[in-house]
């Protein structure tokens, strides 16, 4: 059973006040990425746009992202990528697709030359990773 959105980004932005109080609630409290660094704003807007089938949210925002490591490649200025992340279930029907869906979004960021995209499933995932914007769509309130 597919689950349809409560509340789209437009609406969740009107309600928590506009896009800087949108951008802090939108983050999940678990990730673990270097903001300053360069691309990863872009990382992490790419991955915004890859949306997990039954659950109409981004998997960064419900919580499937662990970690996000860029890494300077010797003699260029391109880098390597390096995720972390699970799935919300192991029988997940996605779960040999989604690594290169991660891929795929993040290879089109100017400057990425290597892309590794690694399932884990410690810790599991559970709800509680989401970011509140995430539960704001999913009409969970904690």
């Amino acid at each position: 059973m597919k689950m349809e959105p409560v509340a789209d980004k437009e609406m969740i932005k009107n309600a928590v006040g506009g896009e800087g109080e949108y951008d802090a609630l939108a983050v999940p409290p678990n990730v673990d990425v270097d903001m300053e660094c360069a691309i990863s704003k872009q990382i992490i807007a790419n991955l915004r746009e890859v949306y997990d089938p039954e659950i109409p949210v981004n998997i960064y925002e419900l919580g499937l992202i662990y970690k996000i490591v860029v890494s300077d490649v010797k003699d260029c200025d391109d880098k390597d990528v390096f995720v972390e992340m699970s799935l919300t279930s192991p029988a997940c029907p996605v779960a040999q697709e989604m690594p290169s869906w991660v891929q795929g979004a993040i290879f089109p960021i100017d400057g990425v030359r290597h892309v590794d995209v690694d399932i884990v499933w410690d810790p599991t995932w559970d709800p509680s990773m989401m970011a509140e914007t995430a539960k704001l769509q999913l009409n969970m309130f904690t």
